[in-house]
């Protein structure tokens, strides 16, 4: 099944090219701040599937064209994200950074968090803050979506986790400063466009993924190359905090990242999963002296 936020957090079914609006029967209620309709639904699953089964074989829909598709999970507990997690990434960051990369990657140094006001959806534009001298980097990566909550969760267990996938983008200005701050500018988390659930992908270990900027491809990978594969980076995040319905966890991303630039389009495509097409602009916010420290040098 295909699970979207719209329309100012209605919570939809996709179906055969159309959205059926499910917000009545996941009591919903499109416009309540926070926007948290999503993650009630993927918490009550088990007892709101077959009604909202129910509801897209009676319903009528509306063409994908006619609704405006936001961020799947526009108000999770946290953003989970896995920095260094491919190999031939970290040998291509060596090059260009301050060689601090090449002596750690994910299975060693762990995961960090993104600020959750970075999400954006499918229908948003990534908007780059006006930093004279600093590249921003495209990382396309696999969002997985959290399905219940669970703390020291093993290996073995972690597949019954996982609710689902969406396209994401881990945008970055690269520089020395923490990299919380600088992977979480607004719009810097773009998901969607919608989420698929688990059932939909039959192995974790083979999907496919790729980042084209303007037409040109810059990454492809599989998730048979992760370092730190899905069920270890549940068993690892989840070993330091509770997992909650909702949370996502980005994979990290291949090798191919890059500079964007004012009116460069970005599209994301994972098999099985969903595609993105993202429109990047020059923002006029975001400049502080603090950027005015380290002026030029990549770090992951």
């Amino acid at each position: 099944m295909r699970l979207v936020s719209f329309d100012n957090g209605r919570i939809g079914v996709v179906h055969e090219g159309h959205v059926f609006d499910v917000s009545d029967v996941a009591g919903v209620v499109p416009g309540t701040w926070p926007p948290v309709g999503m993650v009630r639904a993927i918490a009550q699953w088990e007892t709101l599937r077959p009604a909202l089964l129910d509801a897209v074989r009676s319903g009528t829909g509306l063409a994908l064209s006619e609704v405006r598709l936001e961020a799947p999970v526009q108000w999770p507990n946290k953003v989970i994200a896995f920095p260094a997690n491919y190999h031939a990434h970290i040998d291509e960051m060596k090059g260009v950074g301050t060689g601090v990369i090449s002596s750690f990657k994910a299975s060693g140094q762990g995961f960090f968090l993104k600020a959750n006001s970075s999400l954006s959806g499918p229908a948003d534009a990534i908007v780059l803050p006006p930093l004279a001298g600093r590249e921003i980097h495209h990382e396309c990566e696999l969002g997985i979506i959290i399905g219940k909550r669970g703390r020291g969760v093993s290996h073995a267990d972690s597949r019954s986790y996982v609710f689902g996938f969406t396209c994401l983008l881990d945008m970055v200005v690269r520089g020395k400063e923490e990299r919380v701050m600088r992977k979480s500018y607004d719009t810097f988390c773009p998901t969607g466009p919608w989420i698929t659930t688990a059932d939909e992908i039959a192995d974790f270990d083979n999907i496919e993924m790729r980042l084209r900027v303007n037409g040109e491809e810059r990454q492809s990978a599989s998730t048979r190359n992760l370092i730190v594969n899905i069920p270890d980076m549940i068993a690892m995040s989840s070993a330091v905090m509770t997992l909650e319905p909702g949370d996502i966890i980005a994979s990290g991303t291949p090798a191919g990242v890059g500079p964007v630039e004012d009116g460069d389009v970005i599209e994301i495509e994972i098999d099985g999963v969903g595609s993105m097409r993202l429109p990047v602009r020059r923002g006029t916010v975001g400049d502080h002296a603090v950027w005015d420290n380290e002026k030029v040098g990549l770090a992951v």
